[in-house]
């Protein structure tokens, strides 16, 4: 791999840029291979961006395959068209970065960010704000269905999520509201109450995690029974209502993030298989036109109200695709959140929440519990138009 850093020497000097060697530093360091001084010194003691460059692909270099290696992964992570343009797209390097990811080994503790690479992003104008007072000021909600009122509706192992996710938020800064079992109509009032939450207007962000039995576009209240004509039910859709811009002006701008953990249908690869005492996973089942562009100048006004987009700035990952189950297990919890959460320890330090739901659709691609499937689906609310990273440690 050595060899391969050589041979692309001159093309990475001419056509690397100076943020991406920041970005490569930083993993490198990250990664063991370089230390504080190492860095220091291709930075400082360097003033043009192609020595920089000279310095950082020399000193990996010299420190052989295996660091020669995890740098071709870094310049693939992190710019795809570079890492294609040098011609590491195909043959032996390639190979070896997705043989390194199959055998990812995942952090049981949240990795932290650097103050580098925070600095770098915080004036980005493609990356959502995220100062250190509104970083602090997180609030997240937390909604947990365990048990029901017909028993065997009972999620077991369900509050392995309920404690999984606690974690996993308070980690990355969140101040965690949580209920647990509640009726549709209760999810539906504590939706609108964390609407009104004092935080919101400081925040950089908000994480809401609903976890029940649902069907396509609801999620099922404690209360809830086959064949009752007032089904407690909530419906997906007032999450979007409630927080949206014209319900919530404290979250305008500001990114919303949504995990659904309940199923969207009965049909799955095989037979249904139902909460039972003899088996280890469960199911969650149960046109305006344009305005004129030749209008003159002269005939617009400003107004004290401006229009906004109603379902602006949310991400949305739901643990399954329509009319579908998804799973968990008595001793571990759902399948979604253990795979959310070794994600987030692993990535959320350097990654955009685009790209970890992304890893975490990617560890269902060879899922398998006997004939059973499962495929995560981030839906129709995809409205982010910029990046929204955590800065986990900031």
């Amino acid at each position: 791999m050595a060899d391969e850093l050589g041979k692309v020497r001159k093309k990475f000097v001419e056509k690397v840029s100076k943020a991406l060697i920041k970005q490569l530093l930083d993993d490198l360091l990250d990664d063991g291979i370089l230390n504080d001084g190492q860095k220091d010194a291709i930075i400082e003691e360097h003033s043009s961006t192609t020595d920089k460059a000279r310095s950082l692909i020399d000193t990996v270099k010299k420190k052989g395959d295996e660091a020669s290696r995890k740098m071709i992964a870094h310049i693939q992570s992190r710019d795809s068209t570079l890492y294609s343009e040098l011609g590491l797209s195909s043959g032996q390097p390639a190979q070896l970065a997705a043989e390194s990811q199959a055998e990812q080994e995942w952090s049981t503790t949240l990795m932290r960010t650097t103050e580098t690479f925070w600095m770098e992003k915080v004036n980005d104008k493609n990356v959502y704000s995220a100062g250190k007072n509104s970083i602090r000021s997180r609030v997240a909600l937390l909604i947990t269905n365990i048990k029901f009122s017909d028993e065997k509706l009972n999620r077991h192992g369900a509050e392995k999520d309920e404690d999984n996710m606690q974690k996993q938020l308070t980690t990355l800064g969140y101040e965690v509201v949580k209920y647990t079992n509640l009726t549709g109509k209760e999810i539906n009032d504590a939706i609108i109450g964390f609407s009104k939450h004092p935080k919101l207007k400081e925040t950089d962000s908000v994480f809401v995690v609903i976890m029940s039995h649902g069907k396509l576009g609801t999620v099922l209240g404690v209360n809830w029974k086959k064949g009752d004509e007032k089904r407690d039910e909530f419906p997906i859709n007032n999450i979007y209502k409630h927080l949206g811009s014209e319900k919530c002006p404290a979250l305008l701008d500001k990114p919303k993030i949504i995990i659904i953990q309940a199923c969207r249908g009965e049909e799955e690869g095989s037979a249904l298989v139902r909460d039972g005492a003899n088996s280890d996973v469960f199911c969650d089942d149960a046109s305006q036109p344009d305005p004129s562009l030749s209008a003159g100048e002269d005939n617009i006004e400003a107004d004290t109200w401006r229009c906004v987009h109603k379902e602006k700035d949310f991400i949305s990952l739901l643990s399954c695709t329509p009319d579908t189950v998804s799973y968990r297990q008595r001793d571990r919890g759902s399948f979604l959140i253990q795979y959310i959460v070794e994600v987030l320890n692993t990535y959320a330090y350097k990654d955009d929440i685009e790209e970890l739901f992304r890893r975490v659709m990617q560890r269902f691609e060879g899922f398998s519990v006997q004939t059973k499937r499962q495929m995560p689906t981030k839906d129709r609310w995809h409205t982010l138009t910029k990046r929204f990273y955590f800065f986990p440690g900031i």
